[in-house]
């Protein structure tokens, strides 16, 4: 784990990926707030590539909780089976839908608290649909944000919440919005597990990564 990287120096880093990137987006397609929510359930242990694949004709059919419980489960897992852990996932698709229109009057709500009250929506997938729907600045904190700002200092943390608070305690308020969408990406593209990418990295010469590859 890298020390914690100081306030001027994190914010040369989210300084230059907003140059580079001003409007970073999320790669999972969805068409409204549910659809979002049942995409980001779908994910866990997948690739969004995969997921964007399983859900494309899935969302022209089930884009509200009404028309999910209307195609009913055996047809939904016609259309995730390629995604692992599919059934489980389809299962609490199924629930969740049931529940959004039993309690929820068909909308997804926007607290944190009453989205993690969902099956199969956690801590992560409550903070992306915040972040991208309504735009809160929540910090999904996944394996990619993890690795990134143990290695870099930019948010070091034993754990995922410590991160996240890492995020929300060092970040500049003006780049928290888009934080772990920046995070995300330089994570998956360039900081990756096994080979990163440092000779490609724009913030090489302010990263604490002892190990940086050439």
């Amino acid at each position: 784990m890298a020390k914690q990287l100081d306030y001027h120096t994190i914010r040369e880093i989210f300084s230059r990926f907003h140059e580079a990137d001003a409007a970073p987006k999320g790669e999972l397609d969805h068409v409204n707030a549910y659809t979002l929510v049942v995409a980001v359930a779908l994910s866990a242990q997948a690739t969004d590539v995969g997921v964007n694949r399983a859900t494309a004709e899935l969302f022209k059919i089930a884009d509200t909780p009404q028309k999910m419980l209307d195609l009913g489960e055996e047809a939904l897992i016609e259309h995730i089976k390629t995604i692992g852990l599919y059934r489980n996932k389809a299962k609490n698709v199924m629930k969740l839908s049931r529940i959004l229109v039993d309690d929820y009057g068909g909308e997804v709500p926007n607290s944190r608290a009453a989205l993690e009250s969902l099956p199969g929506v956690g801590r992560k997938t409550a903070n992306v649909v915040l972040n991208m729907w309504w735009r809160y600045p929540a910090q999904a904190v996944d394996t990619h944000i993890f690795r990134f700002g143990n290695r870099s200092g930019v948010c070091p943390g034993k754990d995922v919440v410590a991160v996240e608070r890492a995020i929300e305690d060092n970040i500049p308020v003006d780049f928290q919005l888009h934080a772990h969408h920046w995070m995300i990406l330089h994570g998956r593209y360039v900081c990756k597990a096994r080979k990163p990418m440092c000779g490609n990295c724009l913030i090489r010469d302010l990263c604490m990564f002892e190990e940086k590859q050439l």
